[in-house]
Formats: structure tokens, sequence, C-alpha cells
């Protein structure tokens, strides 16, 4: 089922129905924040701790709702006919990753980039970071589409799909939650700093495996992919990740930025506001527009030394 799953996602994507799973998850994410959080307790300091309460609630109720519903519907699918479970299963775990949503994302940039069309391609980088974008230059542009393909590559990629072979599709779906969660609430901001704290914290956990093994995976695929350096990719995860703010996302930054031979990180404003990010990988080269590509073909590296692996397993167990 996982493996059919990468092939429907090669194949068609991430379907932006309004019944997508992701985005029913992000309606009850954002339906329960309004009854729990509607921000008046924010300047209290006292509250923080019934903050942090009510956010463990929303975490709480998200998770053990996807899962649940999940398994309710796999476990109807089955009771109709054994394949009608696996097909519906297949269907979910393939909404839970997104490899051809990422080269869609990163190629809307790289492609007015390559026209010199620098206003679209500081548009389209504005839909996929939260950075300001609107006075970026190229090689800042190509960090930012670098970054977030390195950085999805354990969210959208590796992450659902580990739980998807440990529980199957539930297990993904509470994955898919778990990263919605933080997407949605896990801010260090005035609002979300103590609400948001469960959601951020869980994801960490729930990362921390994946991005991992998407390390590992990143410097394999830097060794068998001509040009790259899976020695640098290496080095510079040993060397850097632990720098970055998130326990999880230095890894996958740092194996790509390694590979290429460019730094990522660096300057970001937000909102006007200045913030300085750990510097990762050393800046053996200008950052150009190729280096989106070049991040494109890892993921796509990725995702074939996985289908790989997930094949040899197929052929080991019925053969």
């Amino acid at each position: 089922m996982t493996a059919a799953a990468i092939v429907l996602d090669w194949l068609i994507g991430d379907p932006k129905w309004p019944t997508h799973p992701v985005i029913l998850i992000g309606r009850f994410i954002r339906w329960v924040e309004g009854k729990l959080h509607k921000g008046k307790e924010t300047s209290v300091i006292s509250s923080s701790g019934w903050l942090r309460t009510k956010g463990v609630m929303l975490t709480v109720s998200t998770v053990v709702l996807s899962f649940s519903v999940m398994l309710l519907l796999i476990l109807a699918a089955r009771s109709i006919h054994e394949w009608l479970g696996y097909l519906v299963s297949t269907w979910f775990i393939s909404t839970t990753i997104a490899i051809k949503g990422l080269k869609d994302a990163a190629y809307l940039v790289y492609n007015p980039l390559r026209t010199g069309n620098l206003a679209d391609a500081r548009k389209y980088t504005g839909y996929i970071v939260g950075r300001d974008t609107d006075e970026l230059g190229e090689e800042e542009l190509t960090r930012a589409v670098v970054e977030t393909v390195a950085e999805n590559i354990v969210d959208a990629v590796i992450a659902p799909l580990f739980y998807a072979l440990i529980g199957g599709a539930p297990l993904a779906m509470l994955y898919r939650a778990s990263n919605t969660l933080d997407s949605m609430v896990g801010y260090r901001n005035d609002r979300y700093r103590h609400f948001g704290w469960a959601s951020a914290r869980w994801d960490d956990v729930m990362n921390w495996i994946p991005a991992r093994l998407t390390g590992l995976l990143l410097i394999l695929v830097a060794l068998l992919q001509p040009g790259l350096s899976a020695q640098r990719a290496a080095a510079a995860t040993r060397r850097f990740a632990h720098l970055h703010p998130s326990p999880n996302s230095g890894i996958p930054e740092s194996a790509v930025a390694g590979a290429l031979g460019i730094e990522l990180g660096g300057l970001n404003i937000y909102g006007g506001a200045a913030s300085e990010r750990a510097r990762l990988g050393w800046p053996l080269r200008p950052r150009t527009q190729q280096d989106i590509v070049y991040a494109v073909r890892m993921l796509y590296g990725v995702s074939f030394v996985v289908m790989g692996g997930l094949l040899c397993i197929l052929l080991v167990l019925f053969y």
C-alpha cells in the first residue's frame, strides 16, 4: 500500500479538494482554536499554564480524532471487501505525502527565476515561506526554496511513509494531523507561544526518528547522484544540524547544503523584523537558481530509494 501510495503521488500529486483530509483537519483545528483560544488571555502572565493546558486539549483531540476517523473508514471499507480496504488505505496514505506537490511549488519559483521574472518568483516564494520576500534577489529566493524543499523531505515524504509502514493509513493521518497542528499554531509569537507549545513539541517528537532517517537517505542520494558530495553532506550534518533552532529541521537542511556545496540559513525578515538563523553548510560557491533543481532531484532521489527498499522487502516476503 505504501509503495502504491508513492506511485499515486508521483502521478497525480496532492489535489486541493475541499474534502481533502488535510483541509478538513485544518478546519477542525481552527474550529477548536476558536472555542478554546480567543486571544484574550495572552497578555496575562498567570494564564500561561492554562493556555498550555488548552493547547494540549487541542493537540490531543486533533490527533485522536484523525486517527479514529481514519481507522473507522478503513475498517468499514474492509468490511465490504478486503481489496476496497487496500484501495482506501492507499489513497489516504497518498494524501499524507506531497512529493509532486513540493516539486511543483519549487518550480513555481524556479520557472520565473529562469526567465528573470523576479516579481513572480517573489510572489510564489511567499506562498511557501513565512519570511518577507518583496526585496529578495535570486540568491535569497533560491535559499528560501532549497530550505523549504530540504525541510519538507521529512514532513511531506519520510515521516508520513515511516508512520504508514508502522501503522497504515490511520497512523500516517495522525502524523499529518500533528504536522498540520504545528504549521497552524506552533509559533513562538505572542498568540501561540503557550497555546501552540504542545503542538510544536509533539511535532518535534513525531519527526525525531524520520528526520534522522532522512539525513541518512540524503547522504545516500548524494553518493548516487553525480555532482553531489556525500562526504560533505555527512560532514555538514555533523557540524551544523544542531545549530538549527529545530531539533529536526537542521538535519535535512545541513545535508542538502553540504551535498550542494552552498550555505543555507542567514538573515530572514519577518513582518519587517530581522531574524538571524543558523548558517548551515559551507559557501563554496554562490547559490544559483539551478540549486532548486538539484534540491528537487534530491527529493525525488530519496523517494526512489524508499521505493526501491519497499520493492526489495516485497520480493523477500513473497518470493
